[in-house]
């Protein structure tokens, strides 16, 4: 075994590649879930109806922002199999479609929060959390264009697999959400007490500075010169179009399985507030955990893509186990740590926290984490394997797939439960349980088919003969 380790730590696309490619983009979707994690503590010691609107109503919005984040994010894909087949000037050209997106997405959110009343008159929670829910939600509808247009440029970055820049750059917007969360929230330091609404402006601001960082560093001089990255502005219909094809599958299962995740929140939700809040506190503190997975994902499907651009489908099947083997040990080491320590995790919550509401919420937070901590291994197993899916360009499948087990197994037996039989919430978590496992398992044996090994979402380059490559260069030399 010590053999076997040793030569998958040296061997290429093993276990030190991987780690040197993900380790940036893991402390860097780290510090999202940090992020979220310190607001979410933030909003507990400023109200329970703050704590228990503040995921519906993330999700809500959320739910619109993922269809056109999901596109965004694939250009990852093209950079990554464009660098991987030699062809550096298209790079720049295929972030700019994912940018495109972005000024689409930020009108259609403005357009959106004029929605918001209604919206949360549909779900209906109580009175006090809905005006909450309304007010996070429409204030968090201005910064989507900022949050995916920072999506789509950072993929310059991490489909070449420069990603300590996307690394550094997301630290810088973690820490001006958290500075800006203690500010905005409480009234500190001379900025108004705005509660919720401070969190989401707070989101806002940090996202608009992050894509502000990563167009500026696109257009240094050497990769405007290399990558085409300012001459590339201009759209392109024809690698717009294919963005669209295998991108919009990608963005619509992302919204998908967002919005069945939600819709079981907000059943949650009417079951009541301390559930509700429960279902918070879990779901926040399992973040810490699966959000590094997000991490490893991406390393993995730029892997991927690299290697199939380079004609190398092989090598990009060996690099996914890597990533699998990784996030599975991962995950298993953080599944035990919620049966044994699960106090540990909610322990920052209740620093400043307040009432009766929030022991009970605590107490059916621990039940809750030790659910996770049985469906977390298969989490790594639907992370790894999706990505690599999504590297080679097997995006259809996914969300015919991901969007049947969602309400198969997840929405509508939650719905049944809740309308028929009455609120059981253990019940209900089990439904999630199922379908996080069963997911895993799909892809799995899609992965282990092999179609994946044919696909590209770049186009073919025509291949000129040898004798008339020479010809043509003769002919250019007379001229």
């Amino acid at each position: 075994m010590i053999a076997y380790l040793k030569k998958r730590w040296h061997a290429e696309g093993g276990y030190r590649e991987f780690l040197i490619l993900a380790f940036p983009l893991v402390l860097s979707t780290a510090s999202w879930s940090i992020q979220h994690f310190i607001n979410r503590v933030f909003l507990t010691w400023h109200s329970t109806e703050a704590l228990a609107a503040a995921l519906p109503s993330g999700i809500t919005n959320f739910i619109f922002l993922s269809f056109f984040m999901g596109m965004a994010q694939y250009t990852n894909t093209f950079v990554a199999q464009y660098s991987g087949a030699g062809r550096p000037e298209r790079v720049g050209p295929a972030v700019w479609q994912g940018m495109y997106l972005a000024l689409l997405s930020g009108a259609l959110g403005w357009g959106l929060s004029f929605y918001s009343g209604p919206i949360f008159d549909l779900i209906g929670h109580q009175a006090q959390v809905r005006e909450e829910e309304v007010s996070y939600f429409r204030v968090l509808c201005y910064g989507v264009g900022p949050f995916v247009l920072s999506a789509a440029a950072a993929c310059f970055f991490s489909g070449r697999g420069q990603t300590l820049t996307v690394l550094w750059v997301n630290v810088v917007g973690t820490v001006l959400n958290v500075l800006l969360d203690y500010g905005l929230i409480f009234g500190n330091w001379g900025f108004p007490a705005w509660g919720i609404r401070g969190a989401a402006w707070a989101t806002n601001i940090a996202s608009a500075a992050t894509a502000l960082l990563f167009v500026g560093l696109m257009m240094r001089g050497e990769y405007r010169r290399q990558f085409a990255t300012l001459s590339g502005w201009r759209p392109d219909g024809e690698l717009f179009s294919r963005l669209l094809r295998f991108g919009g599958p990608n963005g619509l299962n992302f919204m998908l399985d967002i919005l069945a995740f939600s819709l079981f929140v907000l059943l949650v939700g009417r079951i009541g507030t301390v559930e509700l809040a429960a279902t918070n506190l879990a779901f926040n503190v399992n973040s810490l955990a699966f959000m590094p997975l997000i991490g490893g994902g991406i390393a993995a499907a730029t892997m991927v893509g690299q290697r199939l651009g380079q004609e190398r489908p092989e090598a990009a099947e060996y690099c996914t186990w890597t990533g699998f083997h990784l996030a599975v040990g991962y995950m298993s080491a953080m599944s035990l740590a919620y049966f044994i320590f699960p106090d540990f995790f909610l322990m920052p919550f209740g620093l400043r926290s307040q009432g009766a509401e929030f022991e009970q919420a605590r107490g059916l937070a621990v039940s809750l984490l030790r659910i996770v901590g049985i469906y977390c291994v298969f989490d790594a197993m639907y992370m790894s394997f999706t990505s690599a899916l999504k590297g080679a360009g097997d995006t259809r499948f996914l969300m015919v797939v991901s969007v049947a087990m969602g309400w198969a197994l997840l929405v509508i037996p939650s719905w049944v439960t809740l309308t028929f039989f009455g609120p059981h919430l253990y019940l209900m978590w089990v439904f999630l349980c199922g379908y996080i496992i069963v997911m895993g398992v799909v892809f799995y044996f899609r992965f282990r088919g092999g179609k994946w090994k044919t696909m590209r979402v770049i186009e073919e380059v025509p291949v000129v003969p040898a004798e008339e490559e020479v010809l043509r260069q003769e002919a250019k030399a007379g001229a």
